[in-house]
């Protein structure tokens, strides 16, 4: 699910027995595209099974940032009950079955201390431990993660991948989708008829054009940029709009990954 901020309520994954599951749902980044396979390794899709019959459907992105753990956002998390969730990673077409996929069950859900439901107040990430490590078979790999509150600068281009909604109230896409995105600074971002007090300092925001957004179906997933000669995981897809996804002057938000590595650290080591 994502994400959906209609201020401020929020809407918006292996089973070894059956590596493919044909009644996953998915929900697309807008004014994407088809990502280029094995391109964005660190990406993860986080499966739920509502009904405890082993039917995981897609509710949320991730990423891979070590081999026994997967960051995402807080607000994917629909129940504590690790064994409810799946992580896929080196998954390309949700649909088919393309070999390069790792189903990997959740161990342990660790969200942070200070989430609390409200989108605005930010906190708004999450750690899921995994039952088993992320193995390298040539499609997955650890994404790299900024320094310790690096920021970059207004209109910095990024990446948004995930497989959520193509448009508000569209078509779904099985293969994931990719979209370069520029990055919003803080003093823009805030302004009235931005995001506002709702923006903190611990998000990032991306887009606003009204052309290329996440939606439903993105949240949690990376927001990818190229710095220091390698690409690294800066935000984790945390908020939009309600309604239409890609709205004027309402972008995309994003955790910002640099205001919690001690955090991050501190559980994954």
């Amino acid at each position: 699910m994502i994400w959906l901020v209609a201020f401020l309520s929020c809407i918006g994954l292996i089973c070894a027995e059956t590596p493919f599951n044909h009644n996953v749902h998915n929900e697309r980044v807008i004014g994407g595209y088809d990502a280029k396979p094995n391109t964005w390794r660190w990406q993860a899709s986080l499966q739920y099974d509502s009904y405890n019959d082993d039917s995981f459907y897609h509710i949320c992105g991730g990423s891979i940032i070590d081999s026994f753990y997967i960051v995402t956002a807080a607000h994917c998390i629909l129940s504590m009950d690790a064994n409810a969730y799946r992580v896929v990673v080196g998954e390309y077409n949700l649909y088919e079955y393309d070999g390069s996929e790792q189903f990997i069950r959740v161990d342990m859900i660790v969200v942070h201390p200070d989430w609390n439901g409200d989108l605005g107040k930010g906190n708004d990430i999450a750690l899921l431990r995994l039952a088993n490590p992320v193995y390298d078979n040539g499609y997955v790999a650890i994404a790299n993660l900024p320094r310790r509150d690096e920021t970059l600068p207004h209109g910095f281009s990024c990446h948004i991948t995930g497989w959520g909604l193509i448009d508000y109230g569209g078509s779904v896409p099985a293969i994931l989708q990719e979209a370069a995105i520029p990055l919003v600074e803080h003093a823009v971002c805030s302004q009235p008829d931005w995001w506002s007090s709702i923006a903190l300092k611990t998000m990032i925001c991306a887009g606003g054009d009204g052309v290329i957004s996440g939606c439903q179906g993105d949240s949690g997933g990376p927001l990818s940029c190229y710095t220091g000669g390698a690409w690294r995981v800066y935000g984790v897809v945390s908020y939009g709009p309600s309604g239409q996804c890609n709205q004027v002057s309402k972008p995309t938000v994003f955790t910002r990954v640099s205001s919690f590595l001690d955090w991050i650290y501190s559980v994954t080591r």
